[in-house]
């Protein structure tokens, strides 16, 4: 089952939402997903963030 996702809004600098966009394009993804995978990424990277545990039986 899906988590619930957490809503708040985030005020960006038009030029850094203007480079997501595009970078979030290249990569077929909308704004916000790829804003969360980059964060993500990021928290991944500096052990902040537990891997998630995968379903064996799907």
């Amino acid at each position: 089952m899906a988590k619930e996702k957490k809503a708040f809004p985030l005020r960006l600098d038009p030029d850094i939402h203007r480079a997501l966009e595009q970078w979030a394009t290249d990569e077929f993804r909308s704004v916000n997903g790829h804003i969360e995978f980059l964060l993500r990424e990021a928290l991944s990277k500096a052990g902040r963030l537990k891997p998630p545990i995968r379903d064996l039986d799907k």
